[in-house]
């Protein structure tokens, strides 16, 4: 019975679901998923529900695989740190060409269906996945830096969405991009300022000044006041086909003042408590103001 277990343990596709959820940070991908599918409603004019799947199906393999290579890469950091040493590698249960194969087959199949909606879509797919498996990943140990290039691919998503409903790029998705880029500082900043003791454990290099202090604190308020004044610009009309009523622009305002509350809350307190509260405003923020953008859009298309 031993011998057989044993056997099972060392056939790669015996990987349970647990691990390939954990593999490929399924509600990281979902949340990923979701903005496209935002984006995806703002951008389209007729909306096509074979089109939301393959982006969908696309768009989670593409996060799916870029996770995977991550921790191919990171394996042996990862076995330092307490929040990530029960990954599938590090812990054992998965091999790394198990996860190395896993990546592969999830990159082709994602660029392939993201291709079918058009070619711009899985360009910018291909982008993603090089950007935050070939440069923010190998950054992490060297630079705080690594935060703004692991910017880029994180706030292609909601664009994404656009483009693969209008097969354009212009300042419509330039600006929800915008919008996802700034909103990653303080979210990850303030998950990094929470972790930060385990991240160095790791050797990752993930806040600005390298330290828990009124820098870092302040760089956090500064970008979430961009994020906001960025949120609200549709309402004025500058950015084409892309348009918020007045009444969505100070729902989105007001939000914004909230995730801003909690940034000056960790710059005067500089604790943990803070920086956790500010990091679930973030994700509230990030996903409430998607919805208002596309309610708003649809409530006027049907008024």
């Amino acid at each position: 019975m031993k011998t057989a277990i044993g056997a099972a343990k060392n056939i790669p596709w015996s990987m349970t679901l647990a691990d390939f959820k954990e593999i490929t940070k399924a509600r990281l991908a979902i949340s990923v998923v979701f903005s496209s599918i935002a984006g995806y409603l703002l951008g389209a004019t007729e909306i096509s529900g074979l089109s939301l799947l393959l982006l969908a199906f696309g768009g989670y393999c593409l996060v799916g695989a870029s996770n995977a290579f991550n921790q191919v890469i990171e394996r042996d950091l990862d076995l330092l740190m307490n929040r990530t040493r029960n990954r599938p590698i590090p812990a054992g249960r998965m091999s790394v060409n198990t996860a190395l194969f896993l990546g592969m087959l999830m990159t082709v199949l994602g660029l392939v269906t993201l291709y079918t909606l058009n070619p711009k879509t899985a360009m910018f797919g291909a982008i993603s996945i090089f950007l935050y498996t070939s440069v923010y990943t190998p950054l992490k140990t060297v630079t705080p830096l690594s935060v703004f290039v692991g910017a880029i691919p994180g706030a292609i998503p909601f664009m994404l969405g656009w483009v693969a409903a209008t097969d354009e790029f212009g300042i419509e998705p330039g600006t929800l991009f915008m919008i996802q880029f700034f909103w990653q500082f303080p979210h990850f900043w303030a998950l990094g300022w929470m972790l930060h003791e385990d991240y160095k454990r790791g050797g990752f290099k993930m806040l600005p000044t390298g330290k828990k202090d009124r820098g870092t604190a302040f760089q956090i308020i500064f970008y979430t006041f961009w994020m906001i004044l960025i949120s609200v610009i549709p309402v004025f009309g500058f950015t084409g086909q892309l348009h918020l009523s007045v009444t969505a622009g100070v729902i989105v305002f007001l939000m914004g003042l909230v995730m801003l509350f909690f940034a000056f809350r960790l710059y005067t307190k500089r604790d943990n408590i803070s920086a956790r509260k500010l990091m679930l405003a973030s994700v509230s923020y990030i996903t409430l103001m998607q919805l208002v953008y596309v309610i708003d859009k649809f409530l006027w298309t049907w008024i």
